[in-house]
């Protein structure tokens, strides 16, 4: 079985290597840091399988480095600690960006744990279910089949063309992020690891492989937004 990798966003110096080493014992593979730029870096260059991070924490808060991950993966669960109550409002904008659960301080280690076993066992029931985009009338993505469907067949079915790897994590963010601009260096750290130069232009390169891809579609457009980022726009 595979382990979980799991990020943990503690400040409190006391408390961070306490949880860390329960969830260790019991089976989860912990990488603990204290603000919110490092958890997000973490996140970026690393494989994660589940988040938990206080919700104020320096440098950047437990909210926005939640809304920024949303960018990249809707299907990471994310649990928000808190010592302060949140306001309604800060509960609402939480949950509005996907949270998966919040737990006031104090609070028993066990109830972490059991938290998070509920939520890995809901969303082992739809693992797969989420990773089917249909991208205006005529196209469908299949992020587990790397593949982009036109009218129910492959875009090109004489070659059996199927999406790269970098290319069908790059079109999988831009479908959960519809309608939105996603911004380049978010892509270029997750997919590339690094946002070097060379890795900007190979980003590039797909951009106008996936674009061509759509030419069929009047009603589908992969806009640039220069030295911003991009956005996936479906009429």
């Amino acid at each position: 079985m595979k382990q979980v990798k799991v990020l943990l966003a503690e400040p409190d110096l006391n408390l961070g290597p306490i949880l860390k080493q329960y969830l260790d014992k019991n089976g989860y593979q912990t990488s603990l840091v204290t603000d919110g730029e490092s958890a997000m870096k973490h996140y970026s260059l690393e494989d994660v399988d589940f988040v938990i991070s206080e919700a104020t924490l320096p440098l950047l808060d437990g909210i926005k480095l939640l809304e920024t991950i949303r960018t990249l993966d809707r299907d990471t669960p994310v649990i928000l600690l808190s010592e302060d109550l949140l306001t309604n409002d800060d509960k609402v904008k939480a949950y509005e960006a996907g949270v998966d659960d919040y737990i006031a301080k104090p609070y028993f280690m066990d109830e972490v744990l059991y938290r998070m076993k509920a939520i890995e066992k809901r969303l082992n029931k739809v693992e797969h279910q989420n990773d089917i985009f249909p991208i205006g009338e005529l196209y469908t993505f299949d992020f587990n089949l790397k593949s982009l469907f036109f009218k129910g067949t492959l875009v090109d079915p004489a070659c059996e063309y199927k999406l790269t790897g970098k290319e069908s994590q790059l079109l999988r963010i831009l479908c959960i992020n519809a309608g939105q601009t996603v911004d380049r260096v978010v892509i270029l750290q997750k997919i590339w690891k690094s946002d070097t130069y060379f890795n900007a232009r190979s980003m590039d390169v797909y951009i106008t492989k996936l674009r061509k891809h759509f030419s069929k579609d009047p009603n589908v457009d992969l806009v640039n937004q220069h030295g911003i980022g991009f956005k996936l726009i479906i009429n």
